[in-house]
Order: structure tokens, then sequence, then C-alpha cells
């Protein structure tokens, strides 16, 4: 742990947001805008609350920062999403 405080992690959780629409679902793939894998899809959902396809991936660390565009393969097709502030919900 020391190490990886010292040095940084390579991965990252991060919260994301559609924006082509598609659910993201566990499992799925993480790509960027040329196709190469990132990560991959931990949970995802319609979300009632804000009436928005959201999810969390685990990413690279160089894509984890906000209003970063990302691509979720679904069906073989890479749709647009965005990395988002968690928690997607504000009272």
């Amino acid at each position: 742990m020391l190490k990886q405080k010292q040095e940084g992690v390579s991965r990252k959780v991060v919260g994301l947001e559609m924006i082509d629409r598609g659910i993201p679902r566990q499992g799925y793939e993480v790509v960027d805008e040329q196709g190469n894998l990132i990560g991959h899809i931990c949970s995802g959902t319609q979300g009632p609350s804000v009436q928005k396809a959201i999810g969390t991936a685990l990413v690279n660390s160089a894509f984890s920062k906000i209003n970063t565009e990302i691509f979720v393969k679904i069906r073989d097709k890479a749709l647009k999403a965005v990395v988002v502030k968690m928690p997607f919900y504000k009272a």
C-alpha cells in the first residue's frame, strides 16, 4: 500500500453517464476513441432519480478525470459516455 501511495495507482473506479442511448452492464468493455481497451464496467443501470443511464467503471488512471469522453462497447458498438462526479444524485 505504501508503494501505491508513493507511485499512484494504475486504475481507478469512476462514475459514468451515457451520452448515446444504451445501458452499461457489468462486464462490458470500456474503450478509448481509437477502440483500445481501457477498462470494464463494474455496475450500471437506468437511474430513475437522474433520468439517465449511469454506471461505474474500473478504468486506466489516464481516463479518470471528470468530463473525459470514454466509450462503452454494447453489442459490438462503441457508445459515447462521459466520466462524472459521484454521487450521481444530489438532494
